[in-house]
């Protein structure tokens, strides 16, 4: 990134910092948190014990930094180096991200940069004009992404709140800044547990490593009795609804089941866990020692804000998360999809000289899409 992008972000961000430091979410126990952030082009610095909102106000205004974390993790001393830190406890946290869902829509708007010569194209696998396979992915998520992402995110808390018994208050869902959400879970049964644990809980949220025997089908003296009736509450009854449809097709389908065998059920059963489990990365929730966005601060990947979904099926990201400055700026842009940010459309652009406001401008420079002019 060039030097007069970055003092443009720079400037952007800081602005957004001071004006809208009443959206930075200050986490409850704060003391017992570890902080980090990063600068553009620069590594993560982490360890930093952060006391309240005025220390908080000071790291940014001090720093200015691309990204600000907080751990999900309470600590005796979370200044210190990982293994001296004395974990404690952590809130639950699931990743929702539109990259892991398999969307047919990404293909229309994922654009491939690349790594020698810089050329942008849509989304291929080798450079158009050096020939270069070392490309660089960038997505300008859509509607369908976000909305997709939605339906995960009211699944899984259908499953907390109704298989785990977690008070509805006690889950919140933020938007991450820039493909999909992070759900957090406060004061729940679960903080304490450890990595393994919370790697079964996301094996059973996914519905991943289930077992034919659980949901009725046996290698040996069938019981079609043993099949789970159509109002049973958790998984054997989100099974019904998805595989008998309604009540009285359930014998039938049923009958179906028992006279393809038990190797067929298997498949039957990996395609219900695709279509109906929830699709979370099982890596960050299990992780009791990672730093997280902090609710509030810009993502860099995109200069849009990490912000709390009051509603998350009204919720749209591209005007509710966008907070940057409307000040018109010219820049390079070379964008071959189009976007839209607080209901203006943009693009696409063909490496041509644009004036678009900061919000724009900044988005198109964190996707590595636009340059200052």
């Amino acid at each position: 990134m060039q030097e007069a992008d970055i003092k443009f972000l720079e400037e952007s961000f800081k602005k957004y910092y001071f004006e809208h430091f009443d959206l930075i979410r200050v986490p409850e126990r704060t003391s017992e948190r570890e902080f980090g952030f990063q600068k553009f082009n620069s590594g993560m610095t982490r360890h930093i014990q952060i006391k309240d909102d005025k220390e908080l106000h000071l790291l940014f205004m001090q720093n200015v930094p691309s990204d600000v974390y907080c751990s999900n993790a309470y600590y005796s001393f979370p200044n210190l180096p990982m293994n001296e830190k004395d974990w404690k406890e952590a809130d639950l946290i699931f990743d929702i991200d539109a990259k892991d869902l398999n969307l047919m829509c990404r293909a229309n708007h994922t654009v491939s940069i690349c790594n020698e010569c810089n050329e942008i194209s849509k989304d291929s696998k080798q450079c158009r004009k050096c020939n270069s396979t070392k490309l660089e992915k960038k997505s300008l998520p859509c509607k369908n992404c976000i909305d997709q992402s939605k339906i995960q995110v009211e699944k899984l808390s259908e499953i907390l709140n109704e298989d785990f018994a977690i008070d509805k208050e006690n889950i919140q869902v933020y938007f991450s800044g820039n493909e999909g959400f992070h759900v957090y879970v406060y004061n729940s049964q679960f903080q304490e547990i450890g990595s393994r644990e919370r790697s079964e809980l996301t094996d059973y949220i996914s519905l991943r490593g289930a077992i034919p025997e659980t949901f009725g089908m046996r290698k040996f003296k069938q019981d079609r009795a043993a099949f789970p009736d159509f109002n049973e509450k958790g998984w054997r009854g989100r099974f019904s609804k998805y595989i008998f449809g309604s009540k009285s097709k359930r014998s039938k389908i049923v009958t179906e089941l028992l006279t393809n065998g038990y190797s067929s059920f298997q498949k039957t059963l990996d395609d219900v866990s695709e279509n109906i489990g929830v699709k979370i990365d099982p890596n960050v929730t299990m992780d009791i020692h990672r730093i997280f966005r902090l609710p509030g601060s810009i993502n860099s990947k995109s200069g849009l804000t990490k912000i709390h979904c009051k509603d998350i099926v009204k919720f749209d990201p591209y005007t509710e998360a966008s907070f940057l400055s409307d000040d018109m700026i010219e820049v390079l842009a070379n964008s071959p999809i189009e976007f839209q940010l607080k209901n203006k459309k943009f693009g696409p652009y063909n490496n041509e000289k644009v004036a678009v406001p900061t919000f724009a401008a900044v988005y198109m420079i964190c996707k590595k899409l636009a340059k200052i002019a």
